[in-house]
């Protein structure tokens, strides 16, 4: 019988979002390159003023949860003191093992405008590069916080993280984790090329912004007591 063992054609919107994600691929692998080329001024002055203001090491290196819960070392400029979490845990900084505060006394003079400008971000480049991110989408997320997803959170391992997105332009750090999730899912339900060049533009335009203030995560509060003896990951903190 004719047409046996032939897939049925994909509807017209599915066709094109799957050719918009074909354009996603490529132009996160050529501005990735582009962008490291352009900003290695930038790159090699950040890299400098973190070796004189806060010593070596100039990355900071953490593994990260992506596409599909596959783990990849996520890099950033160094803005905080070696093992910041132990530090914070010793000093009382915060019931949050993963977050920060008001004046947090860990986060170093040149990490502080690092962190305002969002220039910590700029080594992901190399991330996006090799296929590991993508310049917009979720941020991605520590292990020991991904163990304890619900399947809902897990939506947001559909795509591979970013080094900027949805929540970072619609609250950032001033919302909880639950909004947080929900911004993502919405952002994976709803994307186009056009969602992202938008995400893209607000992201430059927040280049100069002041900090808001950290709000707890009760949610990795929560993590911590259920993990086993809560004890916290060695060499958190960045």
């Amino acid at each position: 019988m004719r047409g046996i063992g032939r897939s049925a054609p994909r509807p017209p919107r599915r066709r094109r979002r799957a050719g918009q994600r074909a354009v996603k691929w490529l132009a996160d692998r050529v501005l990735a390159a582009v962008l490291l080329v352009v900003l290695s001024p930038v790159l090699a002055g950040l890299s400098l003023w973190i070796l004189v203001d806060a010593g070596p090491p100039v990355l900071f290196v953490q593994p990260r949860v992506g596409k599909g819960g596959r783990e990849f070392p996520m890099l950033k400029f160094r803005t905080m003191v070696d093992d910041a979490v132990r530090v914070g845990a010793e000093l009382g900084v915060t019931e949050d093992p993963y977050g920060v505060v008001k004046d947090d006394p860990r986060i170093t003079r040149s990490g502080r405008f690092l962190r305002r400008t969002g220039l910590d971000e700029l080594p992901q480049l190399v991330n996006v590069l090799v296929g590991q991110m993508s310049l917009v989408g979720p941020r991605p997320d520590i292990p020991v916080q991904a163990r304890h997803y619900t399947d809902h959170e897990r939506r947001r391992l559909e795509v591979l993280p970013g080094i900027t997105g949805y929540s970072q332009v619609n609250g950032r750090d001033d919302i909880p984790w639950p909004e947080r999730i929900e911004q993502d899912i919405h952002y994976i339900d709803t994307w186009t090329l056009a969602l992202d060049v938008r995400i893209a533009l607000q992201t430059v335009g927040q280049v100069v912004r002041g900090e808001p203030d950290p709000l707890l995560d009760t949610h990795n509060i929560a993590r911590l007591s259920e993990a086993p003896g809560g004890q916290l990951p060695e060499g958190q903190g960045g």
